[in-house]
């Protein structure tokens, strides 16, 4: 599995950490190269299920980036679906001969590894949902993202102002 990792981080980046969202990456990467690389399928089709696998990690990503259990959850079962109909193309393919069935096997794999992930991710959110436990795995100390800023960088640090309302006048 390659390294998904950046320089930089923050505490909205922490997704990439997750190894679902990587295997998710890597069943986008294959299905691309099978759609686009290996077998002549119709531009349509092709489309359409390189969308739906690109879909899973992205839905992966918004939904740790909305911050709230339940939107999490909501884009994770997005991501599900996504992987339902990856799944679901890449089988009508292969019965059309589309796709290779040692490719397919593959495929079906990989995207089986993804789904469970998936699947255990989705029970583990709900279930800090349910215990009241969602904020404590927030991390808040704006410090642990401070030193992974280069001295060099562009972007600046964002900091929160104390300051009330009526002093701004």
């Amino acid at each position: 599995m390659e390294n998904w990792k950046t320089d930089l981080r923050n505490k909205n980046r922490g997704y990439m950490q997750l190894i679902v969202w990587q295997k998710a990456l890597c069943l986008f990467q294959l299905v691309w190269k099978v759609a686009y690389v290996e077998a002549k399928i119709d531009f349509k089709l092709r489309a359409q299920l390189i969308d739906a696998a690109q879909s899973v990690s992205a839905n992966i990503a918004e939904g740790y980036g909305r911050r709230s259990a339940k939107e999490y959850i909501q884009f994770l079962y997005y991501a599900l679906g996504s992987l339902a109909e990856t799944l679901t193309r890449s089988i009508g393919l292969q019965s059309t001969g589309q796709i290779a069935d040692a490719r397919f096997h593959e495929l079906n794999l990989l995207h089986y590894e993804t789904e469970n992930r998936l699947l255990r991710l989705i029970e583990k959110i709900e279930q800090k949902r349910d215990d009241d436990d969602w904020i404590a795995r927030i991390a808040e100390d704006p410090s642990e993202y401070a030193a992974d800023v280069p001295d060099n960088s562009a972007t600046p640090l964002l900091h929160h102002s104390i300051a009330s309302a009526s002093s701004d006048a």
